[in-house]
């Protein structure tokens, strides 16, 4: 019995939760993320930037933790949270195991009051930060345009009413890619994603435009993707 209480006592790995945030916002016809400064006593400097992190708490769940972070970081509640994945090691010890839950959100206008020691970087721009976080930054762009199609992760990033110019680079902006105006718009008719109003604006020298708006999805006679055809 004591022999087994002390293979038991080998086996036992304590498991910490924690939580990393990549939170995205536009600037200058680029997505930008919020990087805050690492620990001090990081000297090298791909060390010096890293996401808002925090630990799972004993009475929140993993929602609630990446909420907290996310408001903390932005100074109000991002317009879209989700899960983007996870990833193991990197903190890892030979009793310890450090699993990290990525989270990605949008700010529209970057949020309402950033932390004062926080920046936004563009994604073209990611020098000094370290690989992990990197990585964790290219699976929450991944996770994000693998739904863009399905979910309504645009429209969190526009006012309630907007051009369908102004829809079409939203998501260009988060595919990274130049649509096909013609069929994007067929295909947004198509979806039933979104429903005129009687409201235009001018934009430029040109006719106005009119304003769109989000249907919601119970007053949708349809529930459909959007088919993006990509310009090279």
């Amino acid at each position: 019995m004591a022999a087994r209480s002390g293979s038991a006592r080998k086996l036992a790995r304590v498991i910490t939760l924690t939580i990393d945030v990549v939170l995205f916002t536009p600037q200058a016809s680029e997505l930008s993320i919020l990087l805050v400064p690492t620990a001090a006593g990081r000297t090298r400097a791909r060390d010096r930037w890293t996401l808002p992190t925090d630990v799972l708490k004993a009475d929140e769940t993993l929602d609630d933790t990446a909420m907290r972070i996310a408001r903390e970081s932005l100074g109000s509640a991002p317009s879209f949270l989700d899960q983007a994945g996870a990833s193991a090691g990197g903190r890892s010890s030979a009793d310890r195991t450090d699993v990290t839950i990525v989270y990605f959100g949008l700010a529209p206008n970057g949020g309402s009051s950033p932390r004062s020691n926080a920046v936004w970087v563009p994604t073209s721009e990611l020098v000094g930060i370290a690989s992990r976080p990197n990585g964790e930054i290219q699976m929450a762009i991944a996770a994000m345009r693998a739904r863009v199609d399905q979910q309504p992760i645009a429209f969190r990033l526009l006012p309630h009413a907007f051009t369908l110019s102004e829809l079409q680079g939203v998501y260009e902006l988060l595919l990274g890619r130049r649509l096909h105006k013609a069929s994007f718009r067929r295909s947004l008719h198509a979806a039933a994603l979104v429903e005129a109003t009687d409201e235009w604006r001018s934009e430029g020298r040109g006719r106005p435009a009119q304003l769109f708006r989000y249907v919601q999805p119970r007053r949708r006679r349809q529930r459909r993707g959007i088919r993006f055809d990509l310009l090279n």
